[in-house]
């Protein structure tokens, strides 16, 4: 079994603007940042779900920037601005397709984040105080496995 998620990745300038802001304090590996659209966990098929993935248009490209930040208990995560409502409609149209062909998501209403670090640190909450990194463009997700807490991009599209 893998465990599966459908994401988006900010751009590299992006990450970089992040962890220049956020040194010397310990987060989470930037190369690992992104921004969870479904978790689906534990697939045993791929295969399929590359398929419901492959048959869902790509998002028009839109805009996001990483602004600001917060903490669902020990977890830090930086929040976004821009076309938000657009990457609303990206996460709706895969929760879609993956769900016509039986993987079902989390039903919990989707809150866009990006985890910096599953440890809270006071430094890492005031860093993210006032922040507002460069913006990316969003033209496509990815289809992510995680095993042994390396992560691996499967399908993009």
């Amino acid at each position: 079994m893998t465990r599966l998620f459908v994401a988006v990745f900010p751009s590299e300038e992006a990450r970089e603007h992040l962890r220049h802001r956020l040194r010397p304090v310990p987060a989470r590996r930037s190369e690992k940042w992104h921004v969870t659209l479904v978790f689906l966990g534990d697939v045993p098929d791929d295969a399929a779900v590359v398929r419901a993935l492959s048959e869902t248009p790509p998002p028009a490209p839109f805009s996001l920037r990483l602004s600001g930040g917060g903490r669902f208990g020990p977890v830090v995560w930086a929040g976004l601005e821009g076309d938000v409502p657009a990457l609303h409609t990206c996460q709706a149209a895969v929760r879609s397709s993956l769900a016509t062909v039986g993987f079902p998501s989390d039903p919990r209403p989707f809150r866009p984040h990006l985890t910096v670090s599953y440890r809270f640190d006071r430094r890492l909450a005031a860093a993210l105080t006032g922040y507002t990194g460069p913006p990316w463009t969003i033209e496509e997700f990815s289809l992510v496995s995680s095993v042994d807490g390396e992560y691996h991009r499967l399908w993009t599209g």
